[in-house]
């Protein structure tokens, strides 16, 4: 099976072209594939198929087999791809997603090749049901009912003997977004297990720690479920800029350092409308068996 290694921001994928490859079993593919020792290497596998309602489709899968919806990162990467070996030819495309259909905007460079891409992300989601929250658990913390498309901020979580005080977001996936005093000094595995499989989060959340350094500027670290720590994840830099500006800490027009890189997140409070822009890199291709 022939396959690309491509990231973007650090945050890599192994990523298949299904209009010409017919592999069966992605789970245990993506198992196999994403092992650092034994396989490839990524945070997952993305299936690139043919699409009756766009011109491509992202399949994704987490490096522990599970499937997930929407990656930021992985999409840009979707994009580049599909533009530099011919699957679509207009720098305007759409992508289908478990989230939805997506618009990006390729930016090729001198060579002709993509070098950014900008996505349109869609809206952020605060209702807890369509997160999805414990909604039971939520009433019973609040006090009362959860507000439909009302942000829930400031939500206390004890995780690992501390609280941590949360704000909910949906970007087509759920984030949990909690602010820390230096990304850098965190142990992020003292808390960012427990805290994805914690049972507020029915199908369990990606988790972003995010120290705020200036009204245009944020630092982040993320643990995405199904894959622990990663150097990046876009949906997570959207509902982290989303939730600063909820919380009064930011500007809507955002760039987000990650350690592999910086994504430029645009939120539009009054629509909703999330926009993401960021680079993407194939690194490889070759074959395996």
């Amino acid at each position: 099976m022939k396959f690309t290694k491509m990231q973007g921001c650090g945050n890599d994928y192994v990523y298949v072209n299904c209009f010409e490859e017919k592999p069966g079993n992605p789970e245990e593919i993506a198992i196999r594939l994403s092992d650092r020792h034994f396989g490839i290497g990524g945070d997952g596998v993305i299936f690139i198929r043919p699409s009756e309602v766009a011109d491509c489709m992202m399949d994704m899968y987490n490096l522990d087999g599970s499937r997930g919806k929407m990656c930021g990162n992985g999409i840009r990467c979707v994009g580049k791809y599909a533009y530099d070996h011919g699957i679509v030819h207009d720098t305007v495309i759409k992508v289908e997603t478990l989230s939805g259909i997506k618009t990006l905007k390729l930016y090729p460079g001198k060579d002709g090749k993509v070098e950014s891409v900008e996505v349109e992300m869609g809206k952020a989601e605060f209702t807890a049901s369509k997160i999805p929250l414990n909604t039971g658990l939520v009433k019973k913390v609040l006090g009362k009912e959860p507000e439909d498309g009302k942000c829930i901020k400031d939500f206390p979580i004890v995780i690992n003997g501390k609280e941590l005080k949360f704000t909910f977001v949906s970007m087509g996936n759920p984030h949990a977004v909690t602010f820390v005093d230096d990304t850098a000094k965190l142990d992020i595995t003292a808390f960012g297990p427990e805290a994805e499989v914690h049972e507020m989060f029915p199908e369990k959340a990606n988790i972003e720690f995010i120290k705020v350094v200036d009204k245009k500027h944020i630092d982040m670290r993320v643990w995405e479920r199904g894959s622990g720590e990663t150097f990046a994840c876009g949906t997570g830099a959207c509902a982290a800029v989303v939730a600063c500006v909820e919380n009064g800490l930011t500007d809507t027009e955002v760039e987000v350092k990650l350690l592999g890189g910086i994504l430029k997140i645009k939120y539009d409070k009054e629509s909703g409308d999330v926009t993401m822009t960021g680079p993407a890199v194939e690194v490889f291709s070759g074959e395996i068996k």
